[in-house]
């Protein structure tokens, strides 16, 4: 089954992500979903909500395995289950309507008194007015009125005198100006009566009562006691439309009067929650077993078997990609593949956009290319094919997906024909208003010089990527050193040379993801560790590991460098017409001034090696999201096409 597994990620300690999954939490569901012989696509709704839209659209799940709690509001843990239900996905957990009304404590509370299950006496709490408290029998706790997962097992503050009490409740509704709840404080010990399974009238899914999780004390309950409990859940439960999984708290007093005390929709499934000590009890002694029946739960109560209202085959993304076969040298010999890709690079692009719901067929881009498109029935591409020769090599597969109206990932055949060229790109860009290096291309190397030159300067081929023929030498000092330079480079890769001004500063590498209006990462540093007075980053920093370099990501930088870099890196983006992706080259002068050097619009992807992945992990983006945030924009190219057809 694919399930896709919603849930809000906890990054800090604040207040407000208190009920969000931890990451250990999310691996461990993860996992026990995957154990279950489940296709498992994890979805943190912290993204903006019209990227999850977007994604849980695109993955078309059978079964949406949710613990999101949302993010705001009294009615923040309904958001997603009606998402859901708008989008036609079924889900497992209560609907919109008994999330609202669970998590409201005052609610909760009226409907358990309407079915005729005791609780003790509370007030709702909205200004800080001695009046609202007058009169309210003594001792109180006090908690917020919309309280979530983690207030359950939180030791709950008591109030024995008024004064006490006012200063409290004016200190919370800051902190809660959704309102309180202060209710009488029954002496006694906590018991949880968890829900595992079906729901709704009889509620069979009831397990038997467990201490909440950090009881100072086991549960001591007697059978008559745990009768009452378990009926006054079921109760509960029913009328509060409760399913598959769900918490009720009550305590048990020095009689045995059981008194509700709230209910949890979206209950926590963190290690050590009581809802695994209940479960164990009945032989579900492990995460998977209890995940398995919360899947099985929702499974029966959605008749699975038929299919969602709407529903299409899954997207086949044709991956298209050049193969690299000859291992480069890190002194630049064998390098006519070293743009290519590897075939591992090219299985982790693979298994990642699989693992976003797709069908994935790999596509070569060698002179058979034409016809594999045309023969592959795909609906959308991922293109990273660098193509095989001529300056308009990485153009032709694009222009070869919009002769056969297939959206792709990336920027057009333009952008790409001009981008490859660094001496038109360098001048669309200066033209954009951005600095750049000067510089001039050199078709031999008998001619005139110009007489701006001064020395040192730098050499490298005009239309090459992946740093192909940049070195050490290609700081020439001097006339000669540059003339005997020019001329090996023509010999050796039969294109001009271009010669520019060596920028003795600092240099960065900025990521760019979307588009119109890209999200710009933060940059990375390419930091020289080996003392070279004009050093440079070569074709041998990008083959194999140097200790002469090392990678600063996020760089370093006062926020006045970093939004000079920002503003550099988005104007090239922009004034070059890319979309989608890109990488953007910068070094400062020796004034510390931005300075653009080349843009990379098909930029390597090799997990863990790649500069954009280094930004991206730096950025908190792991692989598949990097994909998933390139592929993103021909999927809605793809969305539009359809729904201009329709």
């Amino acid at each position: 089954m694919r399930i896709a597994f919603t849930y809000n990620c906890q990054r800090s300690a604040a207040p407000d992500e208190a009920d969000h999954d931890t990451p250990e939490t999310i691996a461990a569901l993860a996992f026990g979903l995957r154990a279950g012989g489940h296709e498992v696509h994890e979805v943190d709704v912290s993204a903006p909500v019209a990227e999850v839209v977007v994604r849980l659209a695109r993955l078309r799940p059978d079964l949406v395995f949710n613990t999101a709690v949302g993010r705001r509001g009294p009615s923040r843990e309904a958001f997603y289950p009606q998402l859901f239900e708008e989008l036609g996905l079924r889900y497992t957990g209560p609907d919109a309507h008994a999330c609202t009304v669970a998590l409201d404590q005052h609610l909760a509370r009226l409907v358990a008194r309407q079915a005729g299950v005791p609780t003790p006496p509370w007030r709702r709490v909205l200004v800080p007015a001695d009046r609202a408290l007058a009169g309210i029998e003594l001792p109180v706790t006090v908690v917020p009125l919309f309280e979530g997962r983690s207030g359950h097992d939180r030791p709950r503050m008591v109030f024995s005198d008024g004064p006490s009490l006012t200063e409290a409740v004016e200190r919370l509704l800051e902190a809660h100006p959704g309102g309180l709840l202060v209710e009488h404080f029954v002496r006694g010990q906590d018991v949880v009566v968890p829900l595992l399974g079906p729901g709704g009238p009889g509620a069979p899914g009831l397990l038997m009562p467990v201490a909440p999780r950090g009881a100072s004390a086991p549960l001591t309950i007697s059978p008559a006691a745990i009768e009452v409990v378990v009926d006054r859940a079921r109760v509960v439960a029913a009328a509060l439309d409760l399913r598959d999984l769900a918490r009720l708290d009550f305590r048990l007093d020095a009689d045995d009067g059981v008194w509700f005390l709230g209910a949890s929709a979206q209950p926590s499934l963190e290690p050590g929650a009581p809802i695994y000590a209940a479960a164990a009890a009945i032989g579900l002694d492990s995460v998977e077993a209890v995940l398995a029946r919360i899947v099985d739960s929702a499974t029966r109560r959605t008749s699975l078997g038929r299919p969602a209202a709407g529903a299409r085959p899954r997207t086949r993304v044709g991956l298209v990609y050049n193969l690299k076969r000859i291992k480069p040298q890190a002194d630049g010999g064998q390098d006519d593949d070293a743009e290519f890709d590897a075939p591992a690079t090219i299985d982790a692009l693979a298994d990642a956009i699989a693992s976003l719901g797709h069908e994935v067929v790999r596509l070569e881009a060698d002179v058979e290319v034409i016809t594999r498109i045309g023969g592959a029935d795909i609906d959308v591409a991922f293109n990273i094919a660098e193509g095989l020769r001529g300056r308009g090599r990485e153009a032709l597969v694009p222009a070869v997906l919009e002769m056969f109206d297939i959206p792709y990932t990336g920027s057009d055949p333009a952008t790409l024909a001009l981008t490859l060229d660094k001496s038109l790109a360098k001048g669309v860009v200066s033209a954009a208003g951005v600095p750049t290096a000067r510089g001039v291309v050199l078709h031999s190397a008998l001619g005139p010089l110009p007489d701006w030159i001064r020395y040192p300067v730098i050499a490298k081929p005009v239309a090459e990527g992946s740093s192909k023929g940049v070195t050490g030498a290609s700081v020439v000092y001097d006339e000669a050193q540059l003339r005997a330079l020019v001329a090996s480079m023509l010999e050796r890769y039969r294109q001009g040379v271009l010669v520019e001004v060596f920028l003795s500063g600092r240099e960065f590498t900025v990521g760019l993801l979307g588009g119109p209006s890209p999200r710009v990462l933060a940059p990375l540093e390419i930091v020289f560790t080996g003392g070279d007075a004009h050093p440079v980053y070569s074709f041998a920093h990008k083959i194999e590991a140097d200790t002469n370099v090392r990678y600063e990501a996020p760089a370093k930088v006062d926020a006045a460098l970093g939004q000079a870099i920002h503003d550099v890196a988005l104007r090239s983006f922009e004034a070059l017409g890319c979309r989608d992706v890109a990488r953007i080259d910068i070094r400062l002068d020796g004034e510390g001034v931005p300075h653009f050097i080349e843009c990379n619009p098909l930029p390597g992807l090799t997990p863990g090696w790649s500069d954009l992945c280094i930004v991206a992990t730096a950025a908190g983006m792991d692989y598949r999201a990097l994909v998933g945030a390139i592929l993103e924009p021909a999927l809605g190219r793809l969305e539009a096409r359809r729904r201009g057809q329709a």
